[in-house]
């Protein structure tokens, strides 16, 4: 009985989260390759567009055809097997691949007669893609080598062109790792393991991690460049960013020319951030990773010659430094920006509610005189009314009069006065209750 059907007979268990499985065996993906030994092996790593992966794997599959062999799935990004005269390993990574060729019969010396020699020619020239790494690794003991003495390593120098080596006891002194780091006339860098007492899963872990040392250095450097162009826009940026603060403190600056200029600085700032952030942060990622090979290489001294773990430090670290500083101060910048233009609006915005202000109580005043205008005119249109009311009613006595009443018409038009002038004052103030009403 198959054990997942076992599981779901005995134990009556919730269901599988979709991604269980796959989650679960991803401890076991990208495996180190189990080898033969003595072994010879060639890597490979290329950068890829997005188009250029969707070839790659109908590139792999491909040679799978042609020697008979299951390609890999249409979504796996590893894969390995064995051809006819050599083994290999294929990885897809986010921002390159990987192929490492193995190949097994022995040579006269590590280097004379490469892994890749066993690959077909014309499959291996379409193979899509920009070379970042390439790298010939030889496992062999000490005396195909001549190591005898590990005071002597000038037989090892051979296999380098003479160059200085650099190199360690490894894997609990299991095998001894000399290489040069420089790229030879064949156009790839090289790898010399001496085996002392390498079992064959030691060896594919340990060119595994070899191998990873020198993409993840080469992909973590790619910053450098970046880093080294972006230092006089940086100080550009800085001595700008320096005389628009310094003019802010002048009384008789020009706070909206400031303002302009700072936003269009912001926006260059943020531009370069944006465009090459994602490259540093990669950088600092790949950098971490090659600490982390040399760490699992577990090296020991070899009196006289550098480690790996050293070479690398001292050559790095100032390059990974450069890259780091570059993105803080970048950032700082930015910072320092952001806190200048909060600092020029809110004095803006100070001098804007102080017009406002001013411009209120202008406003105010004139409220207040045409107020006092508009009661004037109350007042005379007042006495204007009175005079023409009782003008009115004097011509009404009259007219009384000359009919044979006994109304003395200049008593009447005098008695009327104070009468009227009581009608009208009641009258404005119901008509300026009412408009009070309305606008409330």
């Amino acid at each position: 009985m198959p054990p997942n059907l076992l599981v779901t007979t005995l134990f009556q268990i919730p269901e599988n989260h979709p991604q269980r499985f796959i989650l679960h065996n991803e401890v076991h993906a990208r495996a180190s390759s189990i080898l033969s030994l003595p072994v010879r092996a060639s890597y490979l790593a290329l950068s890829l567009s997005s188009d250029e992966k969707m070839q790659e794997r109908r590139h792999l599959k491909a040679l799978c055809e042609r020697f008979g062999t299951t390609p890999p799935d249409q979504d796996a990004d590893h894969f390995s097997a064995s051809f006819d005269a050599f083994q290999m390993s294929w990885e897809q990574h986010g921002e390159f691949s990987t192929y490492s060729f193995y190949a097994y019969d022995t040579a006269a010396e590590p280097f004379a007669d490469p892994a890749l020699k066993k690959v077909p020619v014309d499959w291996l020239s379409q193979i899509s893609g920009r070379v970042i790494v390439a790298a010939h690794a030889s496992v062999v003991s000490a005396a195909d080598v001549n190591y005898q003495d590990e005071m002597d390593l000038s037989p090892l120098t051979t296999y380098f062109a003479g160059n200085p080596i650099v190199g360690s006891k490894v894997t609990g002194g299991a095998a001894a790792v000399f290489t040069d780091f420089r790229i030879h006339v064949d156009g790839f860098s090289r790898f010399l393991v001496v085996n002392q007492n390498l079992r064959t899963a030691q060896a594919g872990r340990l060119l595994h991690r070899l191998f990873d040392i020198e993409v993840y250095r080469v992909m973590a450097l790619l910053a450098f460049p970046i880093a080294r162009k972006l230092y006089p826009e940086l100080k550009k940026a800085d001595r700008q960013l320096y005389t628009i603060t310094n003019s802010m403190t002048q009384p008789d600056n020009d706070d909206a020319k400031l303002l302009d200029e700072l936003t269009a600085l912001a926006a260059e700032v943020e531009n370069n951030i944006s465009t090459h952030q994602f490259r540093f942060a990669a950088a600092s990622a790949y950098y971490q990773l090659v600490g982390q090979r040399l760490e699992d290489l577990r090296e020991v001294r070899i009196q006289g010659i550098q480690t790996l773990g050293e070479f690398m430090k001292r050559r790095m670290e100032p390059a990974m430094h450069t890259c780091n500083s570059v993105s803080h101060r970048f950032t700082l910048v930015s910072e320092r920006v952001s806190n200048a233009s909060q600092l020029l609006r809110t004095k803006v915005d100070i001098i804007i509610e102080r017009q406002n202000q001013g411009l209120l109580s202008s406003m105010a005043l004139r409220a207040k005189m045409q107020l006092r205008m508009q009661q004037m005119v109350e007042g005379i249109s007042m006495v204007a009314i009175t005079y023409y009311a009782a003008s009115l009613i004097g011509k009404i006595a009259e007219a009384l009069h000359s009919l044979g009443w006994h109304v003395d018409a200049e008593l009447v038009e005098g008695v009327s006065i104070p009468f009227i002038l009581v009608i009208i004052g009641i009258s404005t103030k119901r008509i300026h209750k009412i408009i009070a009403n309305t606008t409330e």
